[in-house]
């Protein structure tokens, strides 16, 4: 009878790859070259950028595999924030990912899908005076316009509504969608990038250093930092599996695994796709570029090439979408049943063993913050909030090192204490730079919100919360 009441292991070494591999090749990859080509205009700074946002990535998927082969339990990072720092710091790690950074990934991957399906049908919006009729200000943070590009929001939440279902009916399902889209997304960039380096429309002059560099609008500093941002969202969802562990088949040795291959993979992945990128469109026309799979793709195979690339974005954002949606509602479920988080949302479904009220609560909150902004908003939001808890996690290993040295550790990251030291240090370096750039941009009128502010505000409303389910627990 106890066992009827927990997740149970399905989720075998291919799959765990490919839900580590899935939950990062997304959207990213496919919206934020072009932005980065523009702050930058240079292709050996881009390429730089990805490599060192890669190698710090691979840096903290490191360190997080020796503490996930430490505590293999449903959760991940929730239960290991816990352990290092008690249940304060678990509980606003736990509701960081639901308020900004797993909801907010979810929204912002949705979100893409739904912008390259506009290359097959036209999905309505209002005109300009009704988009900004409705608007809510935030003192300090700035302007939110529900109503913007409604056509595109609209598609974003029924996506969601759609994979939310699927993931209610049970682990396997989830899974065997992260499986194939994986294996579909990783065939279709193969394709990408082999007929963008076989086009007689390519050059390898476009992958040359260029003479004179020019900057975005925020200059050399403030062009390295919203590139980084945007790379580190594309790699972004490593730690996804963590959460999961519950539902791993010996999760002690395959998550480690798995977070390794999956992340050389991810890597290598978009290396190459940004060189074929470059290879086919200069960079300075790249920085231009609204979709710039799909232009690329129609450069380099014809008429045919826009259709493919929208085709497999949508496929790749589904596919990432749907790990997210399923690995995600395990933390929130954990919380629920540590007394830290709603009472409802601990509830296992009887028949199909998936925390089925959590997947909903998480939908609906996701469903809120597409209304609330753009692509860009959510995913600079987000990936500022993420990396102070990326630090706060890499740091931990020193404090479970010391707390519980005999402890087994069926796997130890090379290169101790170096490697972790270097990523917790960059994690709070990039935090502070990013919140500067932010209140710079803001000021001078380049962005209409505060990025980071609004999602340290997402965060500290979470503090009244705690104390309620703490005062509750007691009572």
């Amino acid at each position: 009878m106890q066992k009827e009441n927990k997740l149970i292991p399905h989720l075998g070494l291919y799959t765990t790859i490919a839900i580590v591999a899935g939950a990062m090749i997304g959207s990213g990859i496919f919206k934020k070259p072009a932005f980065m080509a523009d702050q930058l205009g240079s292709p050996e700074l881009l390429l730089l950028v990805w490599v060192v946002a890669g190698i710090f990535t691979l840096f903290g998927a490191l360190t997080n595999a020796e503490i996930a082969s430490m505590f293999p339990e449903t959760g991940g990072q929730y239960v290991y924030f816990e352990k290092m720092y008690g249940k304060l710091w678990a509980f606003l790690y736990g509701w960081a990912i639901f308020a900004v950074i797993q909801s907010g990934s979810i929204a912002s991957i949705s979100y893409v899908f739904s912008e390259y399906s506009e290359y097959f049908i036209s999905l309505p919006r209002f005109s300009t005076e009704i988009e900004k009729s409705i608007y809510l200000y935030i003192p300090y943070i700035g302007y939110i316009y529900p109503l913007y590009d409604i056509g595109v929001k609209s598609l974003t939440i029924a996506i969601i509504l759609f994979l939310t279902s699927a993931n209610y009916f049970g682990v396997k399902y989830g899974g065997r969608i992260s499986l194939a889209f994986t294996s579909m997304k990783l065939l279709a960039l193969a394709a990408l990038v082999g007929f963008s380096f076989l086009s007689s429309s390519g050059s390898a002059n476009n992958l040359m250093p260029l003479e004179n560099m020019t900057f975005g609008s925020g200059g050399m500093f403030g062009a390295f930092v919203a590139a980084f941002a945007g790379a580190f969202w594309a790699f972004d969802g490593w730690n996804n599996i963590t959460y999961l562990a519950g539902e791993i088949k010996s999760p002690q040795i395959n998550i480690p695994k798995a977070l390794i291959i999956g992340m050389c993979i991810v890597i290598v992945t978009y290396l190459l796709i940004n060189a074929a990128f470059m290879y086919v469109m200069p960079i300075e026309i790249m920085a231009q570029s609204k979709l710039v799979a799909a232009d690329v793709a129609e450069i380099a195979i014809g008429g045919v090439g826009a259709g493919f690339v929208s085709a497999a974005v949508m496929i790749s954002t589904f596919g990432t979408a749907n790990g997210t949606i399923m690995a995600s509602s395990r933390v929130y479920y954990k919380m629920s049943q540590d007394k830290l988080f709603f009472g409802f949302v601990g509830y296992l479904h009887p028949k199909y063993r998936t925390p089925a009220k959590s997947l909903m609560l998480q939908a609906s909150w996701a469903s809120i913050l597409v209304l609330s902004g753009t692509f860009d908003i959510l995913t600079d939001m987000l990936i500022f909030v993420s990396f102070i808890f990326y630090g706060l996690g890499a740091w931990g290993i020193f404090i479970l090192r010391r707390k519980h040295p005999d402890k087994d550790r069926p796997y130890k990251v090379p290169g101790y204490p170096y490697i972790p030291l270097i990523f917790t240090v960059f994690s709070f370096v990039y935090v502070l730079l990013t919140l500067y750039n932010d209140i710079v941009n803001y000021n001078a009128g380049n962005s209409q919100i505060i990025n980071s502010l609004f999602g340290l505000l997402l965060v500290v409303i979470g503090l009244p919360f705690y104390f309620y389910f703490v005062k509750r627990t007691k009572v």
